[in-house]
């Protein structure tokens, strides 16, 4: 049986070789970053100082997706709008090949993480969000996916159902409950006539770094079609009090750029739910990469599988709350 992984071909001497080949001669400097679906690393070159690597995982995404990806983060970068794109290579491409993997080198961009502990902040951050959205509004995706119950839900409840990682004890459990939810929140998603558009994806904290000036939105790998409040509904925390709170600062920036649906505010507790099953389920696709164990390894345990059947019953509630408001 062979237990490699992909990622196990991914050696120093390829990564160099591959910005090399940019071209960019690199002195050595090399670090791996924190990143689990690709692999991302900064280097150090010669004359374009560090610049950021990132190797695509095999058969996730095709090319025409990838191109669409890079498309919008330069359409977006060409608005001045602070994302970084990709840097294209001697052929004019962004998406490059070397060793067996394709790639995209990125400049290298510094920054500091932020709670969004200050109105100040979230009103910024809130305009930058309604300006992406507003560029995102004026074209379609033709090959990026769609965020729907279905690739967020049903799917990922599936494989976690069929390849038996939950225990036995929680199976029944876990199906039933699922699908309740499931079948609750996709009488919302239909009973919302939100707008689609282009969409960063996978808007966290994590994914912000701020500098003196502005935050800079990055790492598009989950850019998708979807509501403006996929965008918006992972920046709140807290009770329910501080989220309405941060809210109305994001949307007091945001809509000077873009109008904002309200109706949308129903969805974010559905999209919660589904970020959590969706969430478990990537970790459990990826879990034969040696990387996934070593930085999940409270996975897979007993204690976490009752934890999540826990945090779904609680969603279960939330799901039928009143969403938040704003006037």
């Amino acid at each position: 049986m062979n237990n490699t992984h992909p990622y196990d071909r991914l050696t120093p001497e390829i990564i160099l070789d591959a910005v090399d080949r940019l071209p960019a001669r690199c002195t050595g400097g090399l670090l791996a970053l924190n990143s689990y679906e690709n692999r991302v690393y900064r280097v150090d070159t010669e004359g374009r100082g560090m610049l950021a690597v990132k190797f695509y995982r095999p058969d996730r995404w095709n090319d025409a997706q990838i191109v669409e990806e890079h498309a919008f983060t330069r359409e977006l970068a060409e608005q001045e709008i602070p994302v970084v794109a990709p840097l294209t290579g001697p052929d004019g491409s962004t998406i490059q090949r070397h060793g067996g993997f394709r790639y995209a080198v990125f400049p290298w961009q510094p920054g500091r993480a932020s709670e969004l502990g200050t109105t100040a902040e979230r009103h910024t951050l809130g305009r930058f969000l309604g300006r992406l959205h507003r560029v995102g509004a004026s074209a379609r995706f033709h090959s990026r996916p769609a965020l729907n119950i279905e690739t967020f839900g049903l799917e990922p409840v599936r494989y976690l159902l069929d390849h038996g990682f939950l225990p036995d004890y929680l199976m029944d459990a876990y199906r039933s409950l699922t699908s309740e939810l499931l079948g609750r929140i996709s009488g919302i998603l239909d009973g919302v006539s939100a707008r689609t558009l282009r969409l960063h994806g996978d808007c966290h904290l994590g994914n912000l770094l701020w500098t003196d000036t502005a935050p800079h939105i990055v790492d598009f790998d989950d850019a998708r079609t979807g509501p403006a409040i996929q965008d918006l509904w992972m920046l709140l925390s807290g009770n329910r009090d501080a989220m309405q709170r941060q809210l109305g600062d994001v949307l007091e920036g945001y809509s000077v750029f873009m109008e904002f649906d309200p109706g949308e505010l129903a969805l974010i507790e559905p999209l919660r739910t589904l970020r959590l099953i969706h969430y478990s389920a990537w970790i459990a696709r990826r879990w034969e990469d040696p990387a996934f164990p070593r930085s999940f390894p409270w996975f897979n345990t007993t204690r976490y599988w009752e934890e999540h059947v826990l945090a779904l019953r609680e969603q279960r509630a939330l799901v039928d709350e009143a969403p938040l408001s704003w006037i």
